[in-house]
C-alpha cells in the first residue's frame, strides 16, 4: 500500500516549513509592574521615628497655684533662650536644669515662645528639656 499523494505532499511541506518554536512568556511587564509596586511601597513609607510629646497646656491664661515654683524658660525671636530673666546656652540651659532637678525631682518647667518662633525651634527646647530628665513641662502662650 502506498500512501495517497496528498499526504506525501503535506510530509514534504512540513519538512520544508521551520520547526515552530515555542512562544517565551515575557518577563519585562512583569518587572515593570514589580518596580512600580517598589517605587510605591518606598514613598508611602516612613522612615522616620516619630515620637509624641506630651505637653500640659493652660486652660487659661491665669496664673495657678501650681505655677509656684516652676521655672520659666523663655524662647525669643531671634533664637536665644532665658532662665528666669538671664540668658543661657542651651548646654547651660541643660546644666542649669538637671541641677534644679537633683535639687527638686518633682521640678516643672514652662516654655514660652515669643511670636515669630518657628514651632520646630520649640519642638527642638522641649526636647532639650525632656532630655534633661524633667518628667513636668508646659508649653504657655508668649504674650
Amino acid at each position: 500500500m502506498r500512501p495517497p499523494a496528498c499526504a506525501s505532499r503535506m510530509h514534504s511541506l512540513r519538512s520544508s516549513l521551520p520547526a515552530k518554536r515555542r512562544q517565551l512568556i515575557s518577563l519585562t511587564p512583569l518587572i515593570d509592574v514589580v518596580f512600580i509596586l517598589l517605587i510605591f511601597f518606598m514613598l508611602a513609607s516612613s522612615f522616620l521615628d516619630w515620637r509624641t510629646i506630651t505637653l500640659n497646656t493652660p486652660g487659661q491664661a491665669v496664673a495657678t497655684p501650681d505655677m509656684e515654683g516652676a521655672m520659666l524658660v523663655r524662647l525669643r525671636a531671634d533664637g536665644s533662650l532665658d532662665l528666669a530673666g538671664e540668658a543661657l546656652s542651651a548646654e547651660q540651659l541643660q546644666t542649669r536644669l538637671q541641677a534644679a532637678l537633683a535639687r527638686k525631682p518633682d521640678q516643672r518647667v514652662l516654655v514660652r515662645p515669643e511670636r515669630g518662633v518657628a514651632m520646630q525651634r520649640a519642638v527642638e527646647v522641649l526636647d532639650m528639656v525632656t532630655a534633661s530628665g524633667i518628667k513636668d513641662v508646659s508649653l504657655v502662650r508668649g504674650r
